[in-house]
């Protein structure tokens, strides 16, 4: 049916992370003409792998809390997407039907989107996928090539938050029992400034620098 959503409004590229098994009978019959899309889609081991080269993902969730804010409604979303394509390859980032994306999961993603319903506040996978696709559709018609930036991928963007854990860990800026906390901070920070290649390269001859600097620390400062 996510197949059939995405070849109405002109989408071809899906990307699955440990699927069940493709060829099964109902998921056939639920493509229909869309059998193709499904017997091409491309198989990860992981979300991370799959967005490697995606400097643009949006995780989709219908949850708020600590670690979902700034969570924005489809037409927003498409305005941020668009502002930097086709410069940068975008991707929506859907859970799973039953619990959706994890907490990690989401902060793998640069940005956050929820369908704003009444009563109830969950979709059927489907039927999210098909509502986003036509806002994409609808808002994409036109792209100013005078507005490109090429962004860092994911794939530049990952080991830069490895390396900046790693370092903030030593120099006891973080809690090694819950690193994640201020690093999922971070994160929305260098989302919002929507880094370059060149950029992760100072960030990370920065944390270089800190890491030398600090080669015979041992311990937090006054203690």
């Amino acid at each position: 049916m996510v197949c059939r959503a995405m070849k109405n409004f002109g989408f071809s590229d899906l990307r699955l992370v440990n699927p069940c098994p493709l060829d099964h009978p109902e998921a056939l019959k639920f493509a229909v003409s869309a059998k193709g899309m499904l017997e091409s889609a491309r198989i990860f081991g992981s979300l991370e792998e799959a967005l490697a080269d995606c400097p643009l993902s949006v995780a989709t969730t219908r949850r708020h809390g600590k670690y979902r804010q700034e969570i924005f409604a489809p037409p927003e979303i498409v305005a941020r997407i668009r502002s930097g394509i086709p410069a940068n390859r975008a991707a929506l980032v859907f859970g799973r039907e039953d619990s959706g994306l994890t907490t990690d999961e989401v902060a793998l993603c640069r940005w956050q989107a929820t369908i704003p319903t009444d009563e109830f506040g969950s979709l059927n996978l489907a039927q999210a996928v098909l509502l986003f696709c036509y806002e994409l559709r609808q808002g994409l018609t036109t792209v100013n090539p005078e507005e490109e930036r090429q962004l860092a991928p994911p794939a530049e963007v990952e080991p830069l938050y490895a390396q900046m854990e790693e370092t903030l860990l030593k120099i006891g800026f973080l809690k090694p029992e819950n690193p994640a906390h201020l690093m999922r901070t971070f994160r929305r920070v260098f989302a919002r400034a929507g880094l370059d290649s060149r950029e992760v390269a100072v960030f990370r001859g920065l944390f270089s620098q800190v890491d030398w600097a600090t080669g015979a620390f041992t311990g937090k400062k006054g203690k």
